[in-house]
């Protein structure tokens, strides 16, 4: 099995519903998302994935969330902002975009985000 990881980041603000405790006021991250590809074939030119086609299929989502306020933004209008969501969100965005574009010979393996430096909260099906 083959795997590539690429990493990129965006700021946005956040609030936690159901939550006690400081997250539940809005307040921002600079998060950082790490996206880890997997596959059993390599393309003709012996790639599993170029890395700016996977940033370029990780920037759509990106460009969604970044200097947003998340919340007001779908799923997350019902759904919790949590690291953990957003892990899944990322999975979900990327594994669709790659199914498309490779006929399912990429898929995600998992995706972590970062909410700082030291919290991590990964996604991997």
């Amino acid at each position: 099995m083959f795997e590539v990881t690429v990493d990129d980041s965006f700021a946005a603000g956040h609030y936690l519903r159901n939550y006690k405790g400081k997250c539940e006021n809005p307040h921002g991250h600079n998060y950082r998302v790490r996206v880890t590809l997997a596959g059993k074939e390599l393309d003709k030119a012996g790639l599993l994935l170029d890395f700016k086609d996977l940033r370029d299929v990780m920037k759509a989502v990106i460009d969604r969330l970044d200097h947003q306020m998340i919340n007001d933004l779908e799923p997350f209008t019902v759904l919790n902002p949590s690291a953990e969501n957003l892990a899944k969100y990322f999975y979900d965005e990327t594994n669709v975009k790659l199914d498309r574009a490779t006929s399912g010979r990429v898929r995600v393996k998992n995706v972590t985000v970062f909410e700082t430096d030291t919290t991590t909260a990964t996604y991997s099906e």
